[in-house]
């Protein structure tokens, strides 16, 4: 059995497709139909099902999918192991963070002390963050709702607390606060359904007692904000983006009922190797939101 053999095992069983597997493998699709064949002969068992054309994972193709992630785990935890022993400075960080209003303010600070660090961000849904934190593809999770599970460490961070955001020439933009269920027969702006902080807002309106007409949704809280100034709805802002958004804001109101804040908590995986680069990244965070709740 081949390392080469397991990678193009982990490929088919990602796609569930021989064309796209071969296309992200860059091999011909009967070379890769045949490494899979002779794969299937070893272990003495079919690892997919196949129907005509079609081809899904098995019951005996996922145990073995489990093991075989295992075995590039730990090979890739190798390689960071190694890459520390032999003194480099320089390393790669996986973090998945849905929110970037503070990111540039706490690279900025970070790389200051550490130049030779290099980032990686995604921005997922919080299903598909857990699943990249629990498959080691990131080493950090940031979130609110936290991203939990079997084996996750999680340590919050700080809290934030939601706002409304209305257009400046809105009926409620001469006021200071508003309890939420006043928004009723608002169109609502949104991120997409799956993300925390859409998660977090649908909640808090099912606690005021009605589910918001959405209109538009995006992807990040900045072109929300940007929706709002045009006048096409309203949007929740939490403390964050307030505080780290460049340029004007629209009209900003404190929800009285229910209570809107959040918590964002900084996930990781128990017994995943991390890196020096990323130990010292994960002390930086938590020492600079200590100091910036202290401040406070």
């Amino acid at each position: 059995m081949e390392i080469l053999q397991l990678k193009y095992f982990q490929a088919v069983a990602r796609h569930e497709h021989m064309t796209h597997a071969a296309e992200e493998l860059h091999v011909s699709q009967p070379s890769l139909s045949k490494v899979i064949s002779r794969l299937e002969e070893e272990l003495g068992v079919m690892l997919f099902d196949r129907q005509g054309r079609n081809i899904r994972i098995n019951s005996f193709g996922r145990a073995f999918l489990k093991r075989v992630d295992k075995v590039f785990n730990e090979l890739e935890d190798g390689k960071k192991e190694l890459a520390d022993m032999s003194g480099l400075e320089q390393g790669r960080i996986l973090l998945a963070w849905t929110s970037i209003a503070l990111l540039p303010r706490i690279l900025e600070g970070f790389l200051k002390e550490y130049p030779n660090v290099s980032f990686k961000q995604t921005m997922p849904s919080t299903l598909d963050m857990k699943h990249q934190l629990e498959n080691h593809m990131i080493d950090f999770c940031i979130s609110s709702p936290p991203v939990e599970g079997q084996g996750i460490v999680c340590q919050p961070l700080y809290s934030d607390e939601i706002f409304l955001a209305v257009p400046q020439k809105h009926r409620f933009a001469d006021r200071e606060s508003i309890d939420l269920i006043e928004a009723v027969n608002e169109p609502f702006i949104s991120t997409k359904q799956g993300y925390g902080f859409r998660d977090i807002t649908d909640e808090l309106c099912s606690q005021a007692g009605f589910t918001p007409n959405i209109v538009f949704e995006g992807d990040v809280a900045i072109s929300s904000i940007n929706l709002v100034k045009a006048g096409l709805g309203v949007t929740f802002v939490s403390s964050t983006v307030e505080k780290n958004y460049q340029g004007v804001l629209p009209k900003l109101l404190r929800i009285n009922k229910p209570v809107c804040e959040r918590t964002i908590s900084l996930s990781y995986l128990e017994g995943h190797y991390l890196s020096k680069a990323a130990q010292q990244f994960r002390q930086y965070l938590i020492d600079f939101f200590q100091e910036d709740n202290s401040s406070k």
